[in-house]
């Protein structure tokens, strides 16, 4: 189901009206954009692209442009980074800056707002990081292996929610709303584990850096200073000073995304009362011929217009596209390329990392997304809402173990030997694969039982 924002919507149709382009081009595609399916469409042609180049006659030049080192030099900090890297680090703090947006929405305003609406989600979702690390070390318990226990505790909310879409209005719509509960508690753990787990040396006086820069952006949305290059220039500041620090420089981004502002400036009262005012002095200086005045007046409409829109929701709205069919697919061209062979394969598969990682995904999301819920429902402390059955939820854990993106991103932190990291993105890739195909096939048979039941 597309869902254009409605500032995103108004603002096309305002285009429409004035240009065919708009009205037959941009329009249509921005509706397209926003169909939860496609974002996790494109993702999988980027896959797709990753592993074809990764095994075809280029592959040297595939792996060469991934080691192309770009430097950025800005007065205090320089950052000398591979494309690879500047990929992980850089374009991942944004991925992890739209999910911090959705947390933070989330917890003020949305499913997590109260406790009865975040209970059942919550619990769910740390059944489903419980489990599959628990399995994921019963299977690896010593050795170098031991370090990515982290790998299938996350959900590809992207491919998930795609998965959920493609049933359209036979899934109902408190399903969706507790499909995202759920993957923002499970983000809310995947930051966790990246912060805590995967940092190993840091340097306190970036940390120290980063602190007084956090405070300057504190001081800036008290004082009101929202203009868009104060606060970039202060978050690039704030990820350089995490990058730093040895904290990995996707928390960065979880960082900012707490800092910003959730209230706009203005009240849609306050512009309904001011519009008018000035909508008044616009058609007198009209009348009167004083066009100067009128486009003053014109700036300060715009202007508080503007300032009705919390820069949470503005940045959410903005970025969100450019995450989901930019930097996601950049992620998965960077880091799905696995060369397949014989040899590769047979490795794969005795494997305890590639076997952790795959039952951890399949096994313990399915456990755990249902078992516990189930357990904290038969307990009195929560009840499935209406319209959702068992069945629903069990769909749900199933797709739950489509760990693709965060688990990838958390195999590059925990591994260095390239022969572990392509047995544990072997078996996210055979997880995710069955996860979804699995899941959608519950999904559908949960669909049919709840229409003949009706």
């Amino acid at each position: 189901m597309a869902h254009v924002p409605p500032r995103s919507r108004g603002t096309l149709r305002a285009q429409a009206d004035r240009s065919y382009v708009s009205r037959a081009i941009i329009l249509p595609v921005q509706k397209y954009m926003y169909t939860e399916s496609i974002g996790g469409i494109v993702l999988l042609i980027a896959t797709v692209v990753a592993l074809g180049w990764a095994n075809s006659p280029w592959r040297e030049e595939y792996h060469h442009i991934l080691e192309i080192h770009l430097h950025i030099d800005v007065t205090l900090f320089a950052v000398d980074l591979s494309i690879e890297e500047w990929i992980n680090d850089g374009l991942m703090a944004l991925f992890f800056f739209v999910i911090g947006l959705e947390i933070k929405r989330e917890v003020l305003y949305g499913q997590l707002s109260t406790l009865r609406s975040a209970a059942l989600p919550a619990i769910a979702a740390i059944g489903g990081m419980v489990v599959p690390a628990s399995i994921y070390l019963l299977l690896n318990l010593e050795g170098e292996g031991m370090r990515g226990w982290g790998i299938p505790m996350a959900t590809d909310i992207a491919f998930a929610l795609g998965v959920l879409a493609l049933l359209g209005r036979r899934i109902p719509m408190e399903l969706r709303v507790f499909m995202l509960g759920l993957a923002v508690v499970d983000d809310l753990g995947a930051i966790a584990v990246i912060a805590v787990a995967y940092t190993e040396t840091i340097d306190f006086g970036q940390l120290g850096m980063t602190a007084g820069l956090i405070a300057a952006m504190i001081l800036a949305n008290r004082l009101g200073l929202r203009q868009p290059v104060v606060t970039a220039a202060l978050a690039f500041l704030i990820w350089v000073a995490v990058l730093k620090s040895g904290v990995h420089a996707t928390v960065a981004g979880v960082l900012i995304a707490g800092l910003t502002p959730a209230r706009s400036m203005v009240s849609r009262e306050e512009f309904a009362n001011e519009s008018e005012a000035l909508l008044a002095e616009y058609r007198t200086a009209m009348a009167a011929g004083d066009h100067e005045r009128a486009d003053a007046i014109l700036g300060e409409v715009e202007e508080i217009s503007q300032a009705t829109e919390a820069p949470l929701e503005r940045l959410e709205r903005l970025i969100h596209p450019w995450s989901s069919y930019v930097i996601l697919p950049l992620f998965a061209l960077a880091n799905a390329g696995i060369e397949f062979s014989q040899g590769s394969f047979s490795q794969a598969i005795s494997s305890s990392v590639t076997i952790g990682v795959f039952a951890g995904l399949l096994l313990g999301k399915l456990v755990g997304i249902t078992l516990f819920p189930f357990v904290a429902s038969r307990l009195g402390i929560v009840e499935l809402p209406r319209g959702i059955s068992w069945l629903h939820v069990t769909g749900v854990a199933l797709v739950g173990g489509i760990g693709f993106t965060v688990a990838i991103f958390v195999t590059g932190l925990a591994f260095d030997d390239h022969v572990i990291v392509d047995n544990a993105k072997m078996g996210i890739l055979a997880a995710s694969l069955v996860a979804g195909l699995v899941g959608y096939g519950v999904l559908r048979l949960a669909a049919r039982s709840a229409s003949s039941s009706d």
